[in-house]
């Protein structure tokens, strides 16, 4: 399979790729430089946070929510506009936000993580009509942060842990059960980080140390393996035209001799169709 480099500027901790569906276009974080990065119409784009940014969601044409080290905002890439919506830890110096995504129903999830990985440091929230709920507590680094298509399950990792939990949820997109092991990938080493669903529910994840993106049914078989050329992969995203594009961003943070790939974003053919981003609703 063909994989291209979308974006070769190389991150530090890159994360958190959304494709804009209105906007057709592609953002995404390096966490650890404060920067949240795009491309559009060839031109490679830039923003400078004062704290950690790493995940997104579209509210409309000109406006994401953003998590950020200490809560969220609205932003307009255009102006750089923001405005403070919610606190999330904010007094909380030893934790940041990490990985992130919309629900069908219009909220948005957002992990939290001790900044060194401090062990069960973190927790998973959701902001929805204005309110802040903490969903799961004591999660070392929470990642894989996707749902069903119909909103009534929602899939997220502990990377520490090296497993994938499911979470049914209620009509309104709040948990009705209790969580549920989906994926035990500590038997092969596996580090799962960052997820998305596809448009037939496979679960596509990005494999921390292990260079590859891969596959996994409803049920939870794995269907297939892609390699990429950076040892860090951590987070697939669905997009370009008919959502058939998967786009792969990468970090190189602790690596002693980084390639040149290490850190940036990869581009290839979707071997199934992803399908758009939920948005926000503010």
């Amino acid at each position: 399979m063909s994989v291209a480099i979308f974006d070769d500027r190389p991150c530090h901790l890159g994360e958190g790729p959304l494709w804009h569906p209105l906007r057709q276009q592609l953002f995404w974080f390096d966490i650890l430089e404060r920067r949240m990065l795009s491309r559009r119409d060839g031109a490679a784009l830039e923003w400078q946070f004062d704290e950690m940014a790493s995940a997104a969601g579209w509210v409309d044409a000109d406006t994401l929510l953003i998590a950020t080290e200490t809560g969220l905002i609205r932003f307009d890439p255009g102006t750089g506009r923001q405005e403070r919506l919610a606190d999330i830890e904010r007094d909380n110096a030893v934790t940041r936000s990490n990985d992130g995504r919309a629900d069908p129903m219009g909220g948005f999830w957002i992990g939290t993580m001790g900044k060194r990985a401090e062990p069960g440091a973190g927790a998973i929230y959701r902001f929805h009509g204005g309110e802040v709920r903490c969903l799961v507590e004591g999660v070392s680094i929470p990642n894989s942060i996707c749902f069903r298509e119909d909103g009534r399950l929602a899939y997220w990792a502990d990377t520490a842990e090296q497993r994938i939990f499911r979470t049914p949820l209620d009509p309104d997109g709040w948990p009705e059960g209790p969580h549920e092991l989906f994926l035990d990938l500590a038997p092969e080493g596996i580090h799962p980080d960052g997820s998305v669903v596809d448009a037939e529910g496979g679960l596509w994840n990005a494999r921390w140390g292990a260079g590859q993106v891969a596959r996994y049914l409803p049920d939870g078989t794995p269907d297939r393996v892609i390699d990429l050329p950076a040892s860090r992969t951590t987070c697939p995203a669905f997009g370009g035209p008919g959502f058939g594009r998967l786009f792969v961003t990468s970090a190189r943070e602790g690596l002693s001799a980084p390639h040149a790939e290490d850190g940036t974003v990869f581009e290839l053919a979707a071997p199934v169709a992803g399908r758009p981003e939920s948005r926000v609703r503010l």
